[in-house]
């Protein structure tokens, strides 16, 4: 007897663990506060702007003019890069990826990696890759460190451990680095900080992500708050950087607008702690940096986004993460409810071109589309349109569940043939109803819709 059970599909397991973290009150007391500390820093920092929505529409109309000329900013880019001696890797997918730094890996010897954050990487499975090949893969952020420890992804593009309390990394740290309980903050933050040191000095090779490729100088742009980028490209003889192609932006001096667009919008500074500008490898004449410096230019479904004009402003994201901390749908279900690398309504838009609509095609649906995410994003992306969009292109594709089709088929026949329902009781009109509505759940909490014993066509004739 074959006791093996059905596997469910990616659109059932994310209506059940949607259901399920819903209704969980201390997950999202937990997120109410941690995103809350957030919202009240993100005001705070937009009001260091003399004119805040100038700066989006500078930095949409930028993004824009990068987007719809992606090809040759990417060529101007490439030519600047290796010009110092920066060797680029083209990766169409993430199995290209994978396999042109398996070779660095296999070439170095390498042992041991200390990885900085980056989603992209998170995107491939680098992780899992390396530690296939017998690579230890260290994650130097903090919050990326915990939830490697706890075995999760991360929860939140720029905050990976965002729906963890201070005691649950406490039991964390206990359960998996055997340290004495303590709910001290800073102990526990230096009892990581003494763990990784020895891994940046020990390690082959450094791996970081890009927040922006400059094409003008053929450079890479990283932001963040700690430090361990840094670390992380300086100290091992060898630097990757996995940047998605959309990455771009013309010129050094943009900087100066997106830097504090991007740390605004995600953490409410005026500027992150550290932004760090990489050239390439080591010259001649400097003292510091990596002997040999690649950066991987991956696309793994970008370019299926470029090729939809009326989509490919999705692509204009640089990852602020503000559109997750005001969706409310992502305040009750939670990061990790998504099963994609990309949570919350940017990664509603982009995973189905990403991973495939057929499969994914779910996200773009758990959307109220309030608009609040295309309210807050700093390149003014129309984030809840581009989910309708995503929307239409499944239906049109064939990709609706079969028992929607059907309700759909019968709602459609009744409206186009009104006396149909004028003759039918209202009893009947209920049960009808309570098909059509109970294919989406719609009864599971709520009391069902009942069907008014007259209908306004007869109530119109008895007031005539």
């Amino acid at each position: 007897m074959n006791l093996t059970l059905p596997t469910p599909t990616k659109s059932k397991q994310f209506l059940a663990d949607a259901d399920r973290k819903a209704f969980d009150l201390e997950h999202r007391r937990k997120i109410r506060f941690n995103i809350g500390k957030y919202n009240a820093a993100v005001q705070t920092g937009l009001g260091f702007y003399e004119d805040h929505e100038l700066a989006r529409a500078r930095a949409s109309y930028l993004k824009a003019q990068v987007i719809n000329n992606l090809d040759q900013y990417l060529l101007q880019w490439e030519e600047n890069f290796t010009a110092r001696g920066g060797k680029v890797i083209w990766a169409q997918n993430a199995e290209e990826a994978l396999f042109e730094i398996g070779k660095i890996m296999q070439r170095r010897k390498a042992r041991t990696v200390v990885k900085a954050k980056s989603m992209t990487t998170e995107e491939i499975h680098l992780n899992k890759y390396l530690e296939k090949n017998g690579i230890e893969s260290v994650e130097t952020d903090l919050g990326e460190f915990i939830v490697q420890l706890n075995g999760e992804r991360p929860y939140h593009i720029v905050t990976p451990a965002m729906h963890l309390s201070k005691l649950d990394i406490a039991d964390i740290f206990v359960k998996h680095l055997g340290i004495e309980y303590t709910d001290d903050a800073q102990k526990l933050v230096l009892t990581a900080r003494h763990l990784l040191r020895d891994k940046y000095t020990a390690a082959e090779v450094g791996i970081t992500g890009g927040n922006f490729l400059i094409a003008d100088t053929g450079a890479i742009a990283v932001t963040e708050n700690e430090g361990n980028a840094r670390l992380s490209a300086a100290f091992p003889k060898t630097h990757i950087a996995i940047v998605g192609i959309e990455k771009m932006i013309p010129r050094l001096q943009d900087l100066d607008l997106f830097w504090p667009l991007l740390s605004t919008s995600g953490t409410g500074q005026q500027v992150t702690v550290y932004n760090t500008i990489y050239t390439g490898p080591r010259q001649p004449l400097e003292k510091d940096g990596p002997e040999e410096m690649f950066v991987v230019l991956l696309d793994n479904g970008r370019t299926n986004l470029l090729a939809q004009p009326d989509k490919r402003e999705a692509l204009h994201c640089i990852r602020c993460g503000a559109c997750l901390n005001v969706c409310p749908v992502y305040k009750n279900i939670g990061g990790h409810t998504y099963e994609a690398t990309y949570s919350g309504p940017i990664g509603s838009v982009i995973t189905p071109h990403l991973s495939g609509m057929a499969e994914n095609k779910h996200l773009s649906f758990a959307s109220s589309l309030c608009g609040a995410c295309s309210s807050v994003c700093p390149v003014k992306i129309n984030i809840h349109n581009l989910l309708l969009k995503n929307r239409q292109q499944s239906v049109q594709e064939g990709h609706s569940d079969k028992e929607e089709q059907r309700a759909i088929t019968v709602w459609l026949h009744g409206m186009k043939r009104r006396w149909v329902w004028d003759l039918a009781p209202a009893s009947a009109k209920n049960w009808v109803l309570s098909r059509l509505l109970g294919q989406t759940g719609w009864s599971k909490r709520r009391e069902a819709v009942q069907i008014a014993p007259k209908s306004f066509k007869q109530l119109w004739k008895a007031r005539k």
